[in-house]
């Protein structure tokens, strides 16, 4: 027997890869965990004796010669499989996007990509061989890409994903029933944890990130935590997002996460607290109930493993130019002019900053006709500064919120730096 596989807890990336898997491997049987992921339980119902999967108890006793795993490359993801195949000495094929991720599976071949999907990476091969699928078998493809990229906004999106996805579309797949497959909100109970974690959620800045934490108890384990966690994150939008569930029913802990920024890594953060995932999602199971202090054990870990994130110090204009509140309109005009710059701060006779006089400031004063008034009656004094350890969500809002172009970079109030637009964009 030849046989295609995923990870345990089937996702929609997963059953992506193998309903394209079964194109190029049509002579191997697809075989389904006994676990099947919230969200992917409705696309299994309806597309049950399309997908034709063999459950994974009736392994038992069976000769696997070979095996194609798709969605991981670890090997305690497959043990269910692998139980049940006790001695398995077969050859192994492996399909996986995780480029992060050590393979530990024995003597199997690897082949990976960094994609936002593993689906993008079965569909490459069926593209360069030029294989035709159905429609159906398209959709629920386009369903896995649409997960596991976050509707093309995870950063992990690479350009092959959006290759992939215009090639499924030309296969027949169908947007609409995309849209309906990823539909989160399927019980009540979702909808009543997501106010409990949201009003629950707690901010702490750690090493220059925006981090949110939340810690509620439940009665007993409920589907779709991480989708529920997922549309907290999208509310909040801090860098990173820790959730933590005590299941007492079951006397365990899990801990879910989302970031979006690339310095915290949570596939390998919750390597350390035994579970795993992606970059920018990840879990981890903790077989006991841990108390409200755990907040607290994560915070101080954190703030040992994230590497200090870059402020307004680091982006920042060092060699600023300023002009005393002493001049005039019109000479502040010239100097603007000669510098081709659009704006500079105002200092006083203690070089502290006082204002800030722009373009916009001496065309008022050019229309009144006071080119020569001192720059006191036309500069701006509402001034919105940052400190060199600011960070960059700091310069954010106030470039959002404020519509301004420059932010002076102020210590002991005297101007040490200046960051703009230009700045804040290039860096990013």
């Amino acid at each position: 027997m030849k046989i295609l596989i995923g990870h345990s807890n089937m996702d929609l990336d997963c059953f992506g890869s193998l309903a394209l898997a079964r194109y190029l491997y049509p002579r191997y049987i697809p075989v389904r965990s006994r676990l099947i992921h919230p969200m992917a339980k409705g696309l299994f119902s309806l597309y049950h004796d399309h997908l034709g999967f063999m459950p994974s108890r009736e392994l038992k006793g069976e000769n696997v010669e070979k095996m194609v795993v798709f969605d991981t490359r670890n090997a305690a993801k497959i043990r269910e499989y692998m139980d049940y195949l006790k001695p398995f000495s077969g050859d192994v094929v492996v399909y996986d996007h995780h480029v992060h991720n050590i393979c530990d599976i024995p003597g199997a071949l690897l082949n990976e990509a960094s994609y936002g999907s593993n689906t993008t990476l079965v569909a490459e091969e069926l593209m360069a061989r030029n294989i035709i699928i159905t429609p159906d078998a398209a959709t629920i493809a386009l369903t896995g890409i649409f997960s596991d990229t976050g509707s093309f906004t995870h950063e992990n999106v690479n350009a092959r994903d959006f290759e992939a996805s215009q090639w499924l579309m030309n296969q027949g797949a169908s947007i609409k029933r995309v849209k309906q497959l990823l539909k989160v909100w399927h019980q009540d109970l979702q909808i009543d944890i997501f106010h409990k974690v949201l009003n629950s959620v707690s901010f702490r800045s750690i090493s220059g990130y925006s981090v949110l934490f939340s810690h509620i108890r439940l009665d007993d384990q409920v589907n779709g935590l991480s989708e529920v966690v997922q549309k907290v994150f999208e509310v909040e939008n801090a860098d990173a997002f820790f959730a933590v569930f005590s299941i007492e029913k079951r006397n365990r802990t899990i801990l879910i996460g989302r970031s979006q920024n690339d310095s915290i890594d949570l596939s390998r953060i919750m390597q350390d607290w035994g579970g795993g995932g992606h970059a920018k999602a990840a879990s981890a199971t903790l077989k006991e109930l841990v108390s409200r202090n755990f907040v607290q054990t994560l915070i101080h870990y954190l703030k040992d493993v994230l590497v200090p994130a870059c402020n307004a110090g680091d982006i920042m204009t060092r060699e600023v130019v300023v002009v005393p509140d002493s001049c005039t309109v019109m000479e502040a005009s010239l100097f603007l002019e000669n510098m081709r710059h659009t704006g500079v701060p105002v200092v006083g006779s203690d070089k502290k900053l006082v204002g800030f006089i722009s373009l916009r400031d001496i065309s008022k004063a050019r229309v009144a006709g006071e080119m020569q008034a001192s720059v006191r009656g036309y500069m701006t004094h509402k001034l919105y500064t940052e400190s060199p350890d600011a960070s960059l969500r700091d310069l954010e809002r106030l470039f959002l919120e404020y519509n301004i172009g420059h932010v002076p970079i102020v210590s002991d109030g005297k101007v040490v730096g200046m960051v703009t637009r230009s700045d804040y964009l290039r860096h990013i």
